[in-house]
């Protein structure tokens, strides 16, 4: 028997000492457009560039608001790359001479924002993880009505559906989340004196997305949402040893779904009903003959597969039921 002790590999000592550590992601969340979370995001940005770290502004839309643009003052801004699309040319974000310039930190505007077709990824989100991927810290900014599982909601709230969402699942795996709030009546009276949109869009805005009833809804989504979070590291903290512990007997959710129109709904549901019992949940799709009746350009929006891609349920089972044939 060889008595020596086991030695490391070389090789692997090697590429974990290559390896980057993970940059941490900082959420500037807010109710709606105009609550300043892009301004607060400048300002902790300015902050951290007076104590020497090395910061780059990655995308920053200030919409024409002065008081955000005088915010980039002495910041490095990254130049956007030029894109063809349908035949004009689009700015989008350059990840790769964001990777290149490899800053102690970026700032990246609208987390829920879509990329022009030819981009190495479809979604901003995407393009962050890339970056924390690198070793980079990120600040960026996302509204409620983006995240994925209150698009029903915000949709019923306001009238309008929300193409562009993020994952649950990469928010709240954000380092740290910043709410930035602002009462439905000083919102108002920023639009009303040009500060969010420009004449004759904030008139719009004030009529429609921005009543007030829409922005209490906004608002208090928001803040039950980071509520959610700040009790979910509570309990987190409590698990840590030497601390306190309050163990309570949680129940979990089953959620049971086939190939209709409402599964989508359903999915979302049970994400926020779980999220806010702060219980597990576990979703079964039940496909049966059925399914195969549909048009063909139909079964795929009603395929496991399909919901699966919006589902974050921690166990996911499939069943597939056949008829008997006849003997």
């Amino acid at each position: 028997m060889n008595n020596e002790p086991l030695r490391p590999d070389p090789d692997r000592l090697l590429e974990q000492t290559a390896a980057p550590h993970r940059g941490k992601l900082k959420v500037f969340f807010g109710a709606c457009a105009g609550v300043g979370k892009t301004w607060a995001m400048l300002a902790e940005a300015q902050r951290l560039r007076a104590q020497g770290l090395d910061i780059v502004v990655g995308v920053v839309e200030t919409h024409g608001r002065k008081d955000t643009a005088a915010m980039l003052e002495g910041l490095a801004v990254l130049p956007p790359k030029r894109q063809a699309y349908r035949g004009r040319h689009i700015s989008e974000f350059d990840l790769d001479a964001a990777l290149a310039r490899r800053p102690a930190l970026i700032l990246m505007d609208e987390l829920a924002h879509s990329n022009a077709p030819g981009s190495r990824h479809p979604k901003r989100w995407q393009d962050i993880e890339e970056l924390l991927e690198a070793g980079i810290d990120v600040f960026t900014t996302v509204n409620v009505q983006h995240l994925e599982s209150l698009n029903d909601v915000v949709s019923g709230v306001t009238g309008i559906q929300v193409r562009e969402t993020v994952p649950d699942p990469f928010f709240d795996a954000a380092d740290d989340v910043v709410l930035v709030d602002l009462p439905p009546d000083d919102l108002r009276q920023r639009l009303k004196e040009g500060k969010v949109y420009i004449a004759g869009q904030a008139e719009r805005a004030i009529e429609h997305f921005f009543r007030k009833g829409n922005l209490i809804a906004l608002r208090e989504l928001a803040l039950r949402r980071t509520a959610d979070r700040v009790d979910e590291q509570m309990r987190a903290w409590r698990g840590h040893p030497g601390e306190e512990k309050v163990w309570h007997t949680r129940d979990a959710i089953l959620l049971c779904i086939g190939h209709n129109t409402g599964s989508e709904k359903l999915v979302r549901a049970a994400a926020r009903l779980a999220s806010r019992l702060g219980s597990v949940w576990h979703a079964v799709y039940v496909e049966t003959p059925a399914l195969h009746r549909l048009p063909e350009k139909n079964v795929g929006q009603f395929s496991a597969p399909y919901v699966w891609r919006r589902s974050w349920a921690r166990r996911r089972l499939h069943f597939l039921i056949q008829r008997k044939k006849k003997q």
